[in-house]
């Protein structure tokens, strides 16, 4: 990710590197030793993209979003919002009910939190991106105080439908709202 947004130029299409992770926590560059509640096997992987602790695991979307923010005309904020609303989006078509909220960056459903977002800005473009919790053990969350803020609690699609869900058909349909916000925006 560091080295195309580095080599790119003005003409480089956009990527969008969609993966599932192995367990490992991630920390962002404002993270803190605190946010680790637990000594773990897990490894800990430190990151330059913002943000504090996460978990990601198998079972869980990742999405990294590698955007010329600067070529469409639009700011940070409004990229944070595209994403964050495609994944709202993604939700609804599952009848999942999903907000913002302010001042925390992501999506939650009630007050748990069901995606994470972890940006990096360089030279108007940028990468690192999100994480959705579709099917996973979410119980490496406790170990953390995830995304830095203390007694969150976190959930996951599979959870909250009646039926089976599938990470290569979300993969498609997140993939699909990310582009269309993206190219709407």
């Amino acid at each position: 990710m560091v080295s195309f947004t580095e080599d790119r130029d003005e003409s480089t299409p956009d990527e969008l590197w969609i993966v599932e992770h192995n367990p490992v926590l991630t920390q962002g560059l404002s993270g803190k030793a605190e946010h680790l509640l637990s000594a773990t096997d897990i490894p800990i992987v430190h990151s330059d993209r913002g943000g504090q602790i996460t978990y990601h695991g198998p079972g869980q979307l990742v999405i990294y979003c590698l955007i010329d923010i600067k070529r469409l005309g639009i700011g940070v904020k409004k990229i944070v919002s595209i994403i964050e609303q495609s994944i709202i989006d993604l939700l609804h078509d599952y009848k999942i009910q999903a907000k913002r909220k302010p001042g925390a960056p992501g999506v939650y459903v009630d007050d748990d939190k069901i995606a994470a977002l972890g940006l990096k800005i360089k030279k108007g473009r940028t990468y690192h991106g999100l994480s959705l919790n579709i099917d996973m053990d979410l119980k490496p969350f406790k170990l953390i105080n995830p995304c830095g803020y203390v007694n969150l609690k976190v959930t996951q699609m599979q959870d909250l439908v009646d039926n089976t869900i599938f990470l290569n058909t979300i993969k498609k349909q997140l993939t699909r709202h990310l582009i269309d916000h993206v190219t709407r925006r």
